[in-house]
């Protein structure tokens, strides 16, 4: 066996020992959602949704990754469902946020312009990059992103 069929062989392996952890943590989130009933599930959703909003109004974005676990734990939806689905429920509250920051001058348009443009073409990038990943891999990426994202910014505010 060669290396690289070495290595490839090494992956689906761990790839299906992560799908099956994955399942069984999944399976458990289930059982205790489920003692919820339909009605509780929707009133918690509401309730992380309305908290996903106000996140967002406050710190200026944020809010897609906040309600992918909404869609994931919550409504059971797949991983890559869960983040398109989250780009088109987070574009309204982004428009209705930029208007309000803009009519309070919380906003320079040259900057936001550069920006902006980067932004959308990254995210054309991200949506054929997504296509081609599993959902487990994108479950690592994405978690581990918000891991380091938020222990790197506790660390460069807090760290001393």
């Amino acid at each position: 066996m060669s290396n690289k069929e070495h290595t490839i062989q090494r992956q689906q392996s761990c790839d299906r020992d992560f799908s099956k952890m994955s399942y069984k943590m999944l399976q458990k989130e289930k059982k205790g959602l489920d003692k919820l009933g339909k009605k509780g599930r929707i009133i918690l959703t509401v309730i992380a949704s309305l908290f996903v909003g106000v996140a967002n109004g406050l710190f200026g974005g944020g809010g897609g990754m906040l309600v992918i676990p909404i869609f994931t734990i919550l409504l059971g939806l797949e991983e890559k469902l869960a983040h398109s689905s989250a780009i088109l429920t987070i574009l309204p509250l982004s428009l209705v946020s930029g208007i309000v920051y803009i009519a309070q001058g919380n906003f320079t348009i040259p900057d936001g312009l550069w920006v902006g443009g980067g932004v959308i073409i990254g995210g054309l990038i991200g949506t054929f990059v997504m296509k081609k990943l599993s959902n487990n891999v994108l479950k690592i990426v994405f978690y581990t992103l918000m891991i380091v994202a938020g222990v790197s910014t506790l660390v460069k505010n807090f760290g001393g």
